[in-house]
Parts: structure tokens; sequence; C-alpha cells
């Protein structure tokens, strides 16, 4: 079949199979059919696409362990903690048991989540970024609240800035846990030379 042709018969329509698109009836009635039939094939592709959101959800509790898992990993991956071990036998367990692993890792996403919040050194971030910028500052060649230049994000937030763009696009907590791993990385509150010392830092 050529490339732009209808696969179908539409009967009555005139338009033989693999007819070219050019040749579209103009007849009210014949239009009317050709919509219809779209529309028919459209509601099988989301009655299809319907299905398999059901089939994802066979099981919603091995859903939400996976959820509140990932949820957890990701804070501790921010903090820069050793990720909490998954032992993985919940698809063996009986549904009891799964629905307690669910709980228990929704706990563990919840405080992942709650200490992310307050970096160690959240008050002397909260100074420089008084001085430095909004969290949002997209101006080049510094971005964000902390305004880290291009190479200070690739050195201490490369994930970051893989999965969302320059630091403009990252969290308040994100952009100031970037700056933490510089800070453990031995270089202090030097890369904020002037807002560091306004603030007492340095």
């Amino acid at each position: 079949m050529r490339r732009g042709a209808l696969p179908l018969r539409f009967a009555g329509c005139g338009i033989p199979s693999g007819a070219g698109v050019s040749v579209f009836p103009t007849q009210g009635v014949c239009v009317k059919r050709v919509i219809l039939s779209l529309l028919a094939v459209a509601a099988v592709f989301a009655a299809l696409a319907g299905g398999v959101t059901t089939i994802a959800r066979a099981n919603p509790t091995l859903d939400d362990i996976n959820v509140y898992r990932q949820v957890t990993w990701k804070w501790q991956r921010l903090m820069g903690v050793r990720l909490t071990t998954s032992h993985g036998n919940e698809r063996t367990a009986d549904p009891e048991y799964r629905r307690w692993i669910r709980d228990l890792w929704l706990k563990r996403a919840h405080t992942a989540w709650r200490h992310a919040q307050k970096p160690p050194h959240l008050t002397a971030w909260k100074c420089i970024h008084r001085y430095e910028g909004a969290w949002t500052d997209s101006g080049a060649p510094y971005y964000g609240g902390l305004q880290m230049d291009l190479s200070f994000q690739r050195s201490y937030g490369g994930d970051l800035l893989s999965r969302k763009g320059t630091a403009d696009h990252w969290t308040p907590v994100e952009q100031m846990w970037v700056a933490e791993r510089a800070y453990r990385s031995g270089r202090g509150f030097y890369p904020w030379p002037n807002t560091a010392r306004y603030c007492g830092l340095i």
C-alpha cells in the first residue's frame, strides 16, 4: 500500500482499498461513515490502552511498594546516604505480609522525605540564597537560588542536570543538597566567597 493510503474499504463511499486521501468523499453520508469508522477504531485502541492500565494495577499493593521504595531511594540518593535494602520477597509473600511491607516502605519514604527537607547547613544555604538570586533564576551563566554555573552543576548535581535541566528547574531542597555535596567534598562555602562572607560563614 502506498504512503498516505487508507487501508480500509468504506462501503458505499467510493473509496476502494488503497485509495489515496486525496479522493476523500465529499458526500455528507459518506463523510459521516468514514468519521464513525475512525472513531470506532480509536475506541478500540483506547480500550486496549485501558486494558494495559488495568493489568498494571492487577496487584495495587505491589505497585504501591514499588512507588514508596522508589520515593525512598530518590531522597536517599539526593542526601548521599546508603539506600535501604530491598529483599524482594514481597511477590511470594501472603497478602497480609505484603500490606505490612507496603506500610513499612511508606514510613521509610516519609522519613527520607522529612530528613531531606533539612540539609545539615540549611540556615547557611538560606542566607547565601538571600544574597544570590531567586530559586528559579535562569540567567546564564549562573542558575538557581545559589547561582551555580554549569561546571558546578555537572560536578555535584550531574544526576539532576541530566534529568531536569539546569538548577533553576530543581527544587530549593535539591539545590541546597547539591551545594551540600560541594561542601562535603572539601570546598566548604568558598564557591560563594562574597555572600558566604556576608553570612559570616568564612
